[in-house]
């Protein structure tokens, strides 16, 4: 079966040297495994996703020699299916509305650590949620979800009774290598995820799941920065029935001070470095694929 790869980027801001890499690195791996490379439009913030970006992107990713199979497949644009596997889970009984703010949450957190309780936070750093809703009956849940906004959030713990510990095993795949080594997940690191947010009926983790099966995607290649997310991709994928990828988590690229490139702090974007006379052939040369 003919390998493939995506490069799945968020319209949310001008791509940098890290989405370069990334994208780089697909279409390397793509080419030398004789496979396909897609493209998919990650846009399901209705707030932050602009069409300037997404035109700039597809721009930056024409300036740097990339070429995709196939068509684009915008987020924005399958909500319904994404709804859908979301009411299936709430159908079973592994989802729960949440009804907490995030400032409200944060007073939680503030006053269980000053009076020296610790909260458990995910990966990321972000809190677990700890509010009420998941013990809320159904009937007041629905009663309420009709009024008053609302996110829908994976019960953990539930969701893992479902899955043995075999079922969140993650394929680790070296590139150099072709090895694939089994990497034992820890879902429950995460806590009660957000499946569907507020404004939408989905999220990145529910999302990306669902896009890779439908999209054949045989090999994940992001970057470090998003490892221990895969550990909820695999609980999604056992309670989706979804195939599971092969998964590389490349390193980031870093600014002078050692943190990683990011949209929210406002490193250089691809275009203006273009701007700056920088070209193809020293962008690749930049980042070590010559």
């Amino acid at each position: 079966m003919q390998p493939v790869f995506r490069f799945a980027p968020s319209p949310n801001g001008y791509l940098h040297l890290g989405h370069a890499a990334s994208a780089l690195l697909n279409s390397d791996l793509a080419r030398r495994a004789g496979g396909r490379l897609l493209l998919r439009i990650e846009d399901i913030d209705p707030i932050r996703s602009l069409p300037v970006y997404e035109a700039a992107l597809h721009e930056d990713l024409a300036w740097l020699g990339l070429a995709f199979d196939g068509s684009v497949r915008r987020q924005s644009e399958h909500l319904a299916t994404y709804a859908a596997a979301l009411d299936g889970l709430e159908q079973r009984g592994l989802t729960y509305r949440c009804f907490c703010s995030r400032a409200g949450t944060a007073r939680r957190v503030a006053a269980a650590e000053a009076a020296g309780t610790a909260w458990l936070r995910d990966p990321d750093g972000a809190p677990h949620h700890a509010g009420p809703c998941r013990e809320l009956p159904p009937d007041i849940a629905a009663a309420r979800a009709a009024a008053e906004p609302h996110a829908v959030r994976l019960a953990m713990a539930r969701a893992l009774a479902e899955c043995s510990a075999a079922e969140r095993v993650v394929p680790d795949w070296d590139p150099a290598t072709g090895t694939v080594t089994p990497l034992h997940a820890d879902p429950s690191a995460w806590g009660d995820v957000i499946l569907g947010r507020r404004d939408v009926r989905t999220s990145y983790h529910l999302s990306v799941v669902i896009d890779d099966a439908l999209q054949g995607v045989s090999h994940v290649v992001r970057g470090a920065d998003l490892a221990a997310a895969t550990a909820v991709h695999r609980v999604l994928q056992r309670l989706l029935d979804l195939p599971t990828p092969l998964y590389h988590h490349h390193p980031l690229v870093l600014d002078e001070d050692g943190a990683k490139l990011s949209k929210s702090r406002s490193s250089p974007a691809l275009r203006d470095l273009r701007a700056a006379g920088l070209t193809p052939a020293a962008i690749r040369a930049r980042l070590g694929f010559g």
